[in-house]
């Protein structure tokens, strides 16, 4: 899945094949199996339906849904996708027995190097490895007791961004206001919150050659994920190595392979702090087999690749929307202003008194949640989804995005009305139509820590800061292409600082 699909033409070489392919489609067509597949677009040679796929990719595949239904299929090259668009399906696929067979992960090349040949929680197949790995996280990495022992972490953090608005705000204007770019600021924070959570050590904004090194690889890596590579699904392409992508990808994964090996060397040697890394080296003391430096580092990548573009764009989204809706943001303030006060910056315990502040976080996470599509499944074996027969290898798709925009499901589904979870249990009122982590056995294990993150950043900013637009115009909500369907502008805003800020600083 990816970024551009302009590579889906194919080069010339590949059509001497179409004869070849045309004779096989001819079978499958006369093969009863074939009959019971969900209904499918016609195809094209070696490509399959990839010439179907615009960007953003959610909207392109729910404009197909509206043709041929809330599940169907597609060729992506070589590769069967299953899409499914509704509460129903993904009860079916993500509950029961059902949701161990959809419990893999489909084969990439970027997977495969990046990610210690499969072995990481995000793409080891379903599996004793993969179970122990899972349990690791939940009841040690990303448990709420774990969690909280890092609350100071994130509070210095957020502390420091407000410095720098606050800074900006006093150095451009005489009205004590200015214009900021928020995007690389809310990357900044996650980056480090994750970062210093791991290995205790700040990189972000750092000026030392560590600390460059390790931020451009990591945005590298983002770059190659979100990126589509041919090959993966149109295997011919592997032979040759299409656009040197493997290649690239080798070295990059040695030079990030190489720098997390340091780490974990210096931090063995030289441990010092209470650190993620640390925790999972006094684990590896008791079971060094299973807790080995290549498990460790694969603990690192996956929790730098899956929670911080997801987190750092949910933010911006968050602001996006009430720098729209000023009334909205009144009220998040005045709640604020009501539970917390004026006189002290807002901490992790009292979130949970700010009913309307979640409300607002929800209702983001509704209309951009953080992986549009999820992340893909793939069936292990033969199964069945509403009366239709799944091959064994099929990729399967949830469009979230499409889901939480339902109008059968959700009143005025587009606009933004966080009232619409008001008194409202989110896991038991909404269930299956409201999925921006996933859902079933691989949903994401870092909800908790991504809530506190985004929760509390929103949180300071509506404190500490008066937020304008920069023009009467409203915000452009449009999305860039992409499976994370970031903002396709880094937004911008007028910050003003509220008298709590001058206090403490």
């Amino acid at each position: 899945m990816g970024e551009t699909w302009q590579w889906l033409y194919p080069p010339p070489f590949l059509l001497s094949l179409f004869l070849l392919f045309k004779f096989f489609t001819h079978l499958l067509r006369k093969s009863p199996n074939q009959r019971k597949l969900p209904p499918s677009p016609p195809a094209f040679p070696i490509i399959g339906h990839l010439h179907h796929l615009k960007e953003p990719l959610p909207r392109t595949l729910h404009n197909l849904s509206l043709k041929y239904g809330p599940i169907f299929s597609l060729l992506f090259g070589s590769c069967r996708v299953v899409v499914i668009e509704s509460p129903s399906l993904i009860q079916e696929c993500f509950s029961g027995k059902i949701d161990v067979i959809l419990a893999n992960r489909p084969f990439q090349i970027f997977s495969k190097h990046i990610g210690y040949n499969f072995t990481t929680v995000g793409n080891a197949p379903y599996g004793e490895h993969w179970r122990r790995l899972r349990k690791v996280i939940t009841s040690e990495i990303f448990s709420p007791l774990h969690l909280s022992r890092f609350a100071d972490v994130r509070r210095e953090e957020v502390k420091e961004l407000i410095g720098k608005l606050y800074q900006k705000s006093r150095q451009n204007s005489s009205a004590g206001k200015a214009k900021v770019e928020l995007r690389p600021l809310f990357g900044e924070l996650v980056f480090n919150v994750l970062v210093r959570m791991l290995a205790g050590k700040k990189y972000y904004g750092q000026n030392s050659e560590e600390a460059t090194k390790f931020v451009d690889m990591v945005y590298e890596i983002h770059k190659h994920a979100t990126t589509s590579n041919p090959a993966d699904f149109i295997p011919i392409l592997r032979l040759v190595d299409y656009q040197g992508f493997e290649k690239r990808i080798k070295k990059l994964a040695h030079r990030l392979d190489t720098f997390l090996q340091s780490l974990i060397i210096e931090k063995r040697t030289y441990s010092y702090k209470h650190t993620i890394i640390d925790h999972l080296l006094s684990l590896q003391q008791s079971d060094p087999e299973f807790y080995s430096d290549v498990t460790i580092k694969g603990f690192i990548v996956s929790t730098l690749i899956a929670g911080h573009n997801t987190t750092s764009n949910t933010i911006e989204w968050v602001m996006s929307l009430l720098l729209n809706y000023p009334e909205e943001l009144s009220k998040a303030r005045n709640e604020i202003s009501t539970h917390v006060g004026d006189d002290r910056l807002i901490e992790e315990s009292d979130l949970s008194k700010l009913q309307y502040l979640n409300n607002i976080i929800f209702e983001t996470l509704r209309l951009y949640p953080a992986a549009p599509l999820l992340v893909p499944h793939m069936s292990s074996q033969d199964c069945e989804i509403a009366g239709f027969k799944i091959p064994q290898g099929t990729m399967l798709l949830g469009n979230a995005w499409a889901i939480h925009r339902d109008p059968n499901l959700w009143e005025d589904p587009t606009n933004f009305k966080p009232e619409r979870f008001q008194g409202a249990d989110v896991n038991v009122c909404y269930n299956y139509r409201y999925i921006p982590f996933g859902v079933g056995r691989r949903a994401c294990p870092g909800e908790a820590l991504a809530s506190r993150v985004i929760r509390l950043v929103v949180a300071s900013l509506i404190q500490c800061f008066e937020w304008q637009r920069v023009s009467e115009e409203k915000v452009d909500m449009t999305e860039e292409i992409g499976i994370l369907m970031p903002r396709v502008k880094p937004l911008e805003a007028i910050c003003k600082a509220r008298p709590i800020v001058k206090t403490l600083f």
